[in-house]
């Protein structure tokens, strides 16, 4: 009986959003996404305010554009924040 053969499997990149803008702090620039919230099911809590972020609220998800020294890369530092924490963060 002969193998049956599927497709290679197409390499994985690292994790990429789908569209995200740069933002200037005062500590650096920060990737920012807006989020609908519309397929979250996990509540998050805001690193700006330290007030949960309910399932399904439109959010935004922030990372540095360098990573820090001891992170392996600069997404794994990513972090929800109230759209509002976000604008009013200095």
């Amino acid at each position: 009986m002969s193998r049956r053969r599927g497709r290679p499997r197409p390499h994985r990149a690292a994790w990429q959003p789908s569209s995200h803008e740069v933002q200037q702090r005062r500590d650096g620039e920060w990737n920012v996404r807006r989020l609908s919230g519309a397929s979250s099911n996990k509540t998050y809590t805001c690193p700006g305010c330290l007030h949960p972020i309910a399932p399904a609220t439109p959010h935004v998800l922030v990372w540095p554009v360098e990573k820090s020294l001891l992170s392996a890369d600069a997404i794994d530092e990513r972090r929800h924040w109230h759209r509002d924490c976000w604008h009013r963060r200095p």
